[in-house]
Order: C-alpha cells, then sequence, then structure tokens
C-alpha cells in the first residue's frame, strides 16, 4: 500500500495529462489489448464478487512506461460500492499502480520494447454499483445479468472501456450449481466443484468490445433450436417461462441469420443464443449472446419481439463484427440494425410491410426532430459525459441508408455493404469508411449526401408549386426549400403527374441545389395531380 501512494505522488503529472482531456476518452494507441480472461466469483449470500483479470497486451511502440485501464472506484459517495483491487502481477511479480478517479494507472517494471506481449494479472474484489445487476427477476429469483452498454464495463470489470478497442474474452464464473451460466463464445467447462459451487468456462475467439462482454446467471431452461452452417442457435429462459420463451424465441432468428449472411457476408460469431434477462428493457446486442427484457417473453410470439429480435441478429454484423470506432460514429451501430430491420421485413413478409416500417420511421423522426432540434447523427460525442445515441440515431440513420439504396441502386447498395462488411469485418469503422465503401462501387462522390444528412440537425422543407401552359403544352414545377436557416440541400426529388383517369403516374425527376428551383416539361394537358416523393424515398416535409 505505501508504494502505491508514493507512486500516485510520482504519477501526478502523468494523471493529469489524462484528467486534462476529461470529456473525451483517453484513447492509448501505443497500446493493444489482444485477450481478457475473467476469472469471476458469485455468491448468494452477498452481492459482493471477486474477480481475477488476466489481461494480455501487445505495446505497439517502445519505450512505453505506464498505461491506464478503467475501474471504478469503492466509495461513499456510490454507498460503498465500487471495486478494491488487491493486487496486480506480471508473473510472479508485483507491479506498482494506483487505482483512483475510477482509473488504474500501471506502472512497467521497465519500459516496453516494441511489439512486446505482456500479460497482466488483476486480483480485485467488490460490489458493483452498476454494470452488472444482482437482484431478483420479474418471477423473484436471484439472477446476475450485466449490461455493459455503453461505458459501463468497468463498475465490475477491469478494462479498456471504449468501442475501439476489440479483443478475444473468456469468462469462468463460480457461482452456487442451482444457476446456468450464459456467456460468449462456446462453452468449454461445465463442472461441479463440490460445497454446493458449479465452474462455467466460456470463451469468444472473435475480437470484440468489452461494452459486448455479457454474462448471465440464473436459473435457466436452455433449448437447442437448430443449426446455422454448423452453429448453434440456442434460447436461454427463465426455467419458469420455459414454454412461453422457447416459443418465442424459435422464430425468426435462422432466417435471418440466412439471410444477412446472404446480403451482407458471414456471421462471425460461434453461436447465437437469445437471452431473458431483467437488465434491459428492450434487447441488448451482446456478441453471440442476445438480451432481451424479461417482459418482451409472452408467449405469444408478439410483432414487437419479432422486430427486436430481428434488430439485435442484425446487430451481430454492424455494431458488433463492424464497430464504430468512436461514439461519434453510433448510426453505424443503430441506425445500421434499424434499416436492416427493415430489410428483412421487406424479404420475409414483403414490400408493403417495409413501406409502413420506413412511413413509421419518418414521423418518428419528425417527432423527435421538435424535441431535439439541435441533435444530428455523427458529432463529437463521448459516452463519459452524455448519451452518444437517441432516437433519431435510429430512425434518421435508417432513412439515410433507405435514400442511398435508392440514390445508388439495389445492386450497389448491396455491393457496397459487402465490401465494407468484408473489409471491417471484427474490427471497427468509421462513417468516412463507409462513404469511400460505397463511393467505390457506385463511382459517386457521395460527400455531399453524407454531409448533409448525416452532421446537420435538419431536413429540408419543401414546397411545391406548378402552373400548366396550354399554349405551349408545358409543366413548370417550381420548388422551395423553406427550412429554417441558410442551409440548401442538394437533392434529386421525384415529382408524379397523374393524368385524369390513369393510377400510374410519370415521375420526373429534379436535381434540387438551389433554395429554389424551376424545371419546365413537355406534357400534353393539364395534370390532375402533382405529387412530391410519390416513392416516399426522401426525408422531407412537405406541402405534398
Amino acid at each position: 500500500m505505501k508504494h502505491n501512494l508514493a507512486l500516485f505522488v510520482v504519477l501526478l503529472f502523468f494523471i493529469g495529462h489524462f484528467s486534462a482531456h476529461a470529456d473525451d476518452y483517453p484513447v492509448n494507441k501505443k497500446i493493444d489489448i489482444i485477450h481478457y480472461s475473467f476469472a469471476i466469483t458469485l455468491s448468494d449470500s452477498t452481492d459482493q464478487i471477486s474477480g481475477v483479470a488476466n489481461i494480455r497486451i501487445v505495446f505497439k511502440e517502445a519505450d512505453v512506461q505506464n498505461f491506464r485501464l478503467d475501474l471504478i472506484n469503492k466509495t461513499i459517495e456510490k454507498q460503498n460500492k465500487g471495486m478494491v483491487i488487491d493486487a496486480i502481477t506480471v508473473g510472479d511479480e508485483p507491479i506498482r499502480y494506483t487505482h483512483v478517479h475510477d482509473e488504474i494507472i500501471l506502472q512497467l517494471a521497465k519500459p516496453s520494447s516494441k511489439n512486446e506481449s505482456i500479460q497482466f494479472t488483476i486480483k480485485y474484489h467488490g460490489t458493483p454499483f452498476d454494470g452488472l445487476r444482482i437482484g431478483k427477476t420479474k418471477l423473484g429469483d436471484r439472477s446476475f445479468f450485466n449490461e455493459n452498454w455503453p461505458n459501463r464495463a468497468r463498475h465490475w470489470l477491469p478494462t479498456l472501456d471504449h468501442p475501439s478497442d476489440k479483443a478475444t474474452s473468456e469468462f469462468m464464473v463460480k457461482a452456487p450449481s442451482h444457476y446456468k451460466v450464459i456467456s460468449n463464445g462456446l462453452l468449454l467447462e461445465e463442472s461441479e466443484l463440490g460445497n454446493g459451487m458449479k465452474l462455467t468456462h466460456w470463451k469468444q475467439s472473435v475480437p470484440a468490445s468489452c461494452w459486448l462482454f455479457v454474462i448471465g446467471v440464473a436459473e435457466f431452461a436452455v433449448q437447442y433450436v437448430d443449426q446455422f452452417k454448423g452453429k448453434s442457435i440456442e434460447t436461454w429462459v427463465y426455467a419458469k417461462n420455459r414454454e412461453a420463451g422457447f416459443y418465442d424465441f424459435q422464430e425468426p432468428s435462422k432466417k435471418v441469420l440466412e439471410f444477412f449472411t446472404d446480403y451482407v457476408g458471414p456471421y462471425a460469431y460461434e453461436k447465437l443464443a437469445n437471452v431473458q434477462t431483467p437488465s434491459v428493457s428492450g434487447g441488448m446486442e451482446s456478441s453471440s449472446a442476445i438480451f432481451y427484457g424479461e417482459d418482451l417473453v409472452t408467449g405469444k410470439r408478439s410483432e414487437r419481439t419479432r422486430n427486436v429480435v430481428i434488430h439485435e441478429i442484425a446487430h451481430q454484423w454492424f455494431g458488433n463484427s463492424v464497430t464504430e470506432t468512436t461514439w461519434d460514429d453510433a448510426w453505424l451501430s443503430e441506425g445500421f440494425a434499424t434499416f436492416f430491420t427493415l430489410l428483412f421485413i421487406e424479404h420475409e413478409y414483403g414490400q408493403e410491410e417495409y413501406k409502413k416500417g420506413i412511413e413509421k420511421a419518418k414521423k418518428t423522426v419528425f417527432e423527435l426532430m421538435k424535441k431535439l432540434p439541435d441533435y444530428s447523427i455523427v458529432s463529437p460525442r463521448t459516452a463519459e459525459k452524455e448519451l452518444v445515441i437517441t432516437g433519431i440515431t435510429y430512425q434518421k440513420g435508417a432513412w439515410v441508408l433507405h435514400m442511398l439504396r435508392n440514390l445508388m441502386g439495389e445492386a450497389a447498395f448491396k455491393k457496397g455493404i459487402q465490401d465494407y462488411y468484408a473489409k471491417f469485418y471484427t474490427a471497427s469503422a468509421t462513417t468516412d469508411d463507409f462513404r469511400m465503401a460505397m463511393e467505390k462501387v457506385s463511382g459517386m462522390d457521395l460527400k455531399v449526401f453524407f454531409k448533409q444528412w448525416l452532421t446537420q440537425p435538419i431536413v429540408p422543407n419543401i414546397q411545391v408549386a406548378w402552373e400548366y401552359d396550354v399554349e405551349h403544352k408545358r409543366i413548370n414545377i417550381v420548388l422551395d426549400q423553406t427550412q429554417k436557416g441558410d442551409v440548401v440541400f442538394d437533392l434529386p426529388v421525384e415529382i408524379a403527374l397523374y393524368k385524369k383517369g390513369v393510377t400510374t403516374p410519370t415521375i420526373l425527376k429534379i436535381h434540387l441545389d438551389k433554395k429554389q428551383k424551376s424545371q419546365s416539361f413537355k406534357w400534353k394537358d393539364a395534370p390532375e395531380k402533382v405529387e412530391l416523393d410519390p416513392n416516399n424515398v426522401l426525408l422531407c416535409e412537405s406541402n405534398k
């Protein structure tokens, strides 16, 4: 303890270096965490946990002398909850460290060599203030379930708690024998230890960000539903919800896996488990072991439950396998999962269902924009100080992809999605990475499209006026952009002209790149009706 206090004094300047940028996560590009191994002991007699974390780190540069990890301190302000470190070692040798302000600063025994790999062992204990929920399910039974998103892994696990860092992982959970334990990856061991305790060992060999790490410990009923390309599809629900849960989760997981594999690329993980939990209200896309709010299990196979299942499985591709590098680009996860849910619905349940979904999303965007008029999808954000997503991220993000698909055409859009996924498979990406992948396939310059839809908090308001020139057999269309401010959108706009007695319109296209644009077209007779955006492919407000 004394040497830790001394080190704290020595490292005041070092810690201050990080604190100077307290609003943003201090990403350390000099290190790369390769693998986490967590041994966690749980009990029915106390909410305190004990843990041993083995963390393998590659130092990408020479002469690194210290680095930081996240772990929430035990404090009076947190009702004496939080974690206490017992020791940190490399092999059998203790190393110096400080653990203050929810940060661990670890001091190397000697400066690193370039590409040197070192495994650190952190022994710790405490009662989680957040992150790991210990308590009763809705049925009154004790359980242990975590929720790491977006930066809550640090409440119970020593980690680099940021989406940019991806590592393989394993959990070795010791818990009372009456529980079953679910986690990421493959089950390697389940052994009775005596004294009423059981060891369960799961290992995930696919790199993932630590907000996707998961354990669920409860009295589960488990169904092995099917297999997809040799990978198990499983249902884990409370034993008392066995029949209802098994029924609800039998569909449509395999169909969703098949569709996204065909449309996007290979499924990255070792299994797919659908898990009932009290720790979330909707769904949480934990890699290979998806958590669903306990109230979604009804035995009715409701449309809401179905759509949450599709959404969370879509995340296994977008958010999990291809992960946003920072929270600035969280739409690469939530906007994508929302759109690809609709894409599967179109594939499986028909185009009319897709149209209903995209129209509902548009209405939601307009409603949310009134409440959050300054919120843009892509903006500098950090989970350290603010919410990193809102409903706009989901619904407007989905609309951006809907419009991009229409702009590029289905074939080019699908090819671009596949190329983007292949390039960043099990890695991290930015919005610019996605834009460049779509530009490469389409041959289009998409900078303006991405900027105006993703980095601005507004959408266009387009007013349509028209007049028919009988003498010259021409129709003149006038489009006005009336959104507030000086922003001018650059848009392809479709106008439908309906002839009297004809249900199928003629579609005219106008490139609207000014506040007001007028364009004339030859037209035999005065139209019965003129309609803006008849195919609902433009996110705009209008007088149509």
